[in-house]
């Protein structure tokens, strides 16, 4: 399952790298400490769908970098971060060839939503998609928002199709049922945080919205076949 919302985060600030993975796990991040790194990953084939940049950079500075990726990436979305101190030239220079650009220190959530906003661009407007796109859009939906609660109706809603007719579409396009596949996501979501990160098995669980850490366990032991402590184990194992 291709993980929605590819990533390349480009900035020398190691801190700031790893804080930017933990507040945004649902999307597939790479990072890049300096522009010549994210030419490089970018000259090679990739699925990356959205670069952001920072403005002050070791070596080449983001300017510089803006317009190298824009030449040898032009149907990448980018979004620029510059700190207080970018002239006013930069900005409006940036502005014309970036997709958006935040300020920062950013707030976490105006990010997240400057992030959905070119990635449900790439997608093209729900009201004009077909049948596929819209199942397509729901899927990204769906993996986007995977430690929220989504109903069938909220999804019905990003597509404009009523929830009973998006039900019978979703089986007929993808195989499975809507909750099947919202499961599905969660589950993949977690099996990369067990492998990923030190989080308990009680946070992870109430991180992907279950009320109880049992449940979260039932459900995992039915679809990986094993318990997610065991799992993380096996994973360490074969490293």
């Amino acid at each position: 399952m291709s993980m929605r919302g590819k990533i390349l985060l480009v900035d020398d600030n190691k801190d700031l790298r790893t804080d930017f993975r933990l507040w945004y796990e649902e999307y597939d991040i790479t990072e890049a400490a300096c522009a010549q790194a994210a030419l490089d990953i970018l000259k090679r084939p990739n699925e990356l769908d959205l670069i952001i940049l920072d403005v002050q950079l070791p070596g080449m500075d983001g300017l510089a970098a803006l317009e190298k990726i824009k030449a040898l990436a032009p149907d990448k979305s980018v979004i620029i971060m510059t700190g207080f101190s970018t002239k006013d030239t930069a900005i409006h220079a940036l502005i014309a060839k970036a997709d958006n650009y935040i300020e920062k220190p950013f707030d976490i959530k105006v990010m997240r939503e400057a992030i959905e906003k070119e990635l449900t661009k790439k997608a093209g407007p729900p009201d004009e998609m077909d049948i596929a796109g819209k199942i397509e859009h729901v899927r990204w939906f769906l993996e986007g928002n995977c430690f929220k609660k989504i109903t069938l109706r909220d999804a019905a809603q990003t597509v404009y199709l009523s929830p009973k007719y998006l039900s019978r579409l979703f089986r007929e396009r993808t195989g499975m049922g809507f909750n099947e596949y919202r499961l599905k996501v969660k589950m993949a979501q977690a099996k990369k945080l067990l492998r990923s990160s030190a989080v308990s098995v009680k946070q992870l669980s109430a991180k992907l919205g279950y009320a109880n850490a049992e449940s979260f366990i039932r459900q995992f032991e039915k679809i990986a076949k094993t318990t997610p402590s065991r799992y993380r184990g096996n994973c360490k194992k074969r490293r």
